[in-house]
């Protein structure tokens, strides 16, 4: 069995092909979408939805078939044809460039393989099952969804902008820490389940800050 190390990568900005314009595309281009990619789609065709994307100039789309040289430039490379032959072509090429391939219609062919996703604002879970099945995976996605409510959403802005307030406010990294460590103990999960939580103003942070700051 292949182990695939898990890593979460920035692509905003960032040059990512999709070779295949059908309902495979389309589910790949969803995630690299809303990541911010510059995602280019190689195809004679293409779905009503990223043809719909397209036109919104949010991708840019090549009206042909995949020929060498369409790699050149990217960080990823997905070869989501239709046709067997082209992707392994693709992934070929992909190898050559010495760039991470994912292949639709055979995973061995490639390099990488895409997780069920679950995202809660900027709780992000990815679910994979090493190539198993993509059924099997978006089941357990779905009873992950169950488990992780919406409240996490505001929990997580929550603890991002508290920590962002310690690291501005506290110059000692030793109390840095500590107060972390605090941060990670209040139950504010819970209050927001509950609907009990009361946004802190910039001047309850400031406080809970000078108030935690020793042992």
């Amino acid at each position: 069995m292949s182990k695939y190390l898990p890593i979460m990568l920035d692509v905003q900005g960032r040059r990512v092909v999709i070779i295949g314009g059908g309902a495979v595309a389309e589910r790949k281009a969803a995630p690299l979408l809303e990541a911010g990619a510059e995602l280019v789609i190689v195809s004679p065709a293409l779905s009503g939805t990223l043809s719909a994307v397209a036109a919104e100039g949010r991708l840019k789309w090549i009206s042909r078939i995949y020929a060498p040289g369409d790699l050149q430039g990217a960080i990823l490379v997905y070869a989501a044809s239709s046709d067997r032959a082209v992707n392994e072509a693709v992934a070929g090429e992909a190898r050559m460039l010495g760039l991470p391939v994912n292949v639709a219609s055979h995973a061995e062919a490639g390099s990488f393989i895409t997780p069920g996703i679950l995202r809660r604002g900027r709780l992000t879970v990815a679910v994979s099952t090493s190539g198993a099945g993509p059924s099997a995976a978006a089941e357990i996605t779905s009873q992950i969804a169950g488990l992780l409510g919406g409240e996490y959403e505001p929990y997580l802005d929550f603890l991002h902008e508290l920590r962002t307030e310690i690291k501005r406010l506290e110059p000692s990294p030793e109390v840095r820490a500590r107060l972390l460590r605090k941060l990670g103990k209040l139950d504010v999960l819970n209050e927001m389940r509950q609907g009990t939580f009361i946004p802190w103003t910039s001047e309850v942070i400031e406080s809970w800050i000078a108030c935690n700051r020793g042992e």
